[in-house]
């Protein structure tokens, strides 16, 4: 399926790691360039490993700019999961070197303090070349921070499940106890401390 490409200054913004025990959440904000389009852009949940490399090297190549923002484990547990994410697209349009005439953000809701018009897109990461951009180069930040995670600590196996709570996840924690970077307001984590 082909992506809409918009036309102007538009950024896509989308989000990575809302559902695991552990890391921050990352998200990013892209404003391609129309003029020099990215093949083969999706989903990033549909792309297999060595797509989303590939995606995620064309786009930092061909994109008139992107940024990253970051919420971490402290700030997710003080504002919850839903104000940290929107703290982080905040974060991660502010670091854009060219200011968007326009936001697209995947989900149903916008954060609040972007200071330049937004639209929710539910399932955007299907729809907007912008957004399937964002959704790629979050992916791809947030897994690596999930390897580096892993060579720390080998023992919870964060490269194979990126930090969701899978079965091995959660009894990784009753053996090896809590990470200073685990959401300590998560419950499988809470019932851990």
């Amino acid at each position: 399926m082909l992506l809409a490409y918009e036309i102007g200054l538009v950024a896509g913004v989308d989000e990575v790691g809302r559902g695991p025990l552990v890391g921050n959440v990352v998200t990013a904000a892209v404003i391609l360039d129309v003029n020099n389009p990215v093949e083969g852009l999706k989903d990033s949940k549909k792309c297999t490993e060595k797509q989303l490399h590939a995606l995620n090297e064309d786009i930092q190549a061909k994109a008139l700019c992107f940024a990253f923002g970051q919420a971490t484990p402290a700030e997710i547990d003080e504002l919850n999961i839903l104000h940290a994410t929107m703290l982080a697209m905040t974060r991660a349009v502010n670091g854009l070197s060219i200011t968007p005439e326009h936001v697209l953000v995947d989900g149903n809701r916008v954060p609040r303090q972007l200071g330049v018009p937004a639209t929710p897109c539910i399932k955007g990461d299907g729809t907007y070349a912008c957004i399937a951009a964002a959704s790629i180069l979050a992916k791809v930040a947030r897994d690596a921070q999930m390897v580096d995670l892993d060579r720390r600590h080998p023992e919870y196996g964060f490269a194979r499940h990126k930090g969701y709570p899978t079965l091995e996840h959660r009894q990784a924690l009753i053996d090896h106890g809590v990470l200073i970077e685990h959401r300590k307001s998560f419950g499988p984590v809470q019932r851990c401390l």
